[in-house]
């Protein structure tokens, strides 16, 4: 019998994290494009030493009890881990990893694509010409709002939120924040950012990006209420998770002029139905939850991920811990 770790990677991922697996374990790749279903899963995470899990695998009770007493460890092929259950892992001595740091600054540069292109209208104008209705050249045509001088709100200031904020500068953009907590003021200095409530924040940006965990308190965060203290002109910019927005106040708000546009790399639910109302309005741009999708970022993802794995099947410490909650 083979003593090397048996191992279930829940959906291939870039050489740079395979191959190491692969070199050292039992290696079990699900190789379809969608993720395995339930079942599947809990029958392909059997007797494993160690699961990678994507932010679609749900890591509960019910997949713990599936994989049995050997499961060392859980390492999530993304920054957040809402798609598992800590405390339950802990409670089994199960460590779970993440990859934090790793797509800090290409997720930036997606949030920023989105806002200028929901500034200038970049998705419609495409739109437009495909369709074959640019006949010349058109003094209102398309109309935007101007990034620079702008300002620019931030909800959530940890990493992410704060490469955003680096990026304004070379737009001389006025820069708010809001978080649970406030950062040092070296740090509000070196950005030029200025800390806030919510409310106001929400009230005086141009655009409004979202940089917040999905947790019980952020869970619908922009619904029709805090929607409506944004200015009519204002673009909205999520590439947190979708359940912080809640989507039918989204949809009503973009269709009666509430807000001026929103970019959105993450839904509720994802992947977003094709008849979803968000889809039928110009003003919404929606990409397919691709923040981290350089060919880079995804290779270091991928590299973090297996080191986690291949340290908790070895009984070591996980470069990248999730730490659970206090009890």
């Amino acid at each position: 019998m083979s003593e090397r770790p048996r191992v279930f990677v829940a959906r291939r991922i870039p050489d740079e994290g395979l191959d190491p697996i692969a070199h050292a374990c039992d290696i079990d790749v699900w190789e379809d494009e969608l993720p395995p279903p339930r079942d599947e899963l809990l029958r392909r995470v059997a007797g494993c030493d160690g699961i990678l899990t994507l932010l679609t695998d749900r890591v509960d009770d019910a997949l713990l009890d599936a994989a049995g007493p050997g499961l060392r460890v859980v390492s999530n092929y993304a920054v957040g881990y809402d798609n598992i259950d800590v405390p339950a892992c802990a409670r089994r001595g199960v460590a779970v990893g993440n990859t934090p740091g790793a797509l800090t600054e290409t997720t930036a540069d997606l949030a920023w694509a989105l806002l200028m292109a929901g500034a200038r209208r970049v998705a419609e104008g495409d739109r437009y010409v495909r369709a074959g209705h640019w006949r010349t050249w058109g003094p209102l045509l398309l109309l935007g709002e101007d990034v620079h001088g702008a300002t620019l709100g931030i909800v959530g200031f940890g990493r992410i939120g704060q490469a955003v904020a680096r990026r304004a500068a070379g737009f001389g953009m006025t820069v708010l924040y809001s978080s649970r907590s406030r950062v040092p003021e070296a740090i509000e200095e070196a950005l030029g950012a200025t800390y806030v409530g919510l409310y106001e924040l929400l009230e005086r940006s141009d655009f409004v990006s979202l940089h917040v965990a999905l947790a019980e308190d952020t869970r619908g965060l922009i619904d029709a209420a805090a929607l409506a203290r944004m200015k009519h002109t204002a673009v909205l910019i999520n590439t947190a998770r979708g359940p912080v927005v809640d989507p039918a106040a989204l949809a009503a708000a973009l269709r009666d002029g509430v807000i001026g546009a929103a970019a959105l790399d993450v839904t509720d639910p994802e992947p977003i139905p094709p008849d979803d109302p968000l889809l039928a309005l110009d003003n919404c741009l929606v990409v397919p939850h691709i923040a981290s999708a350089s060919r880079a970022t995804r290779g270091r993802m991928a590299a973090m991920a297996a080191a986690n794995l291949l340290a908790g099947v070895h009984g070591q410490p996980l470069p990248t811990p999730v730490v659970p909650p206090a009890p």
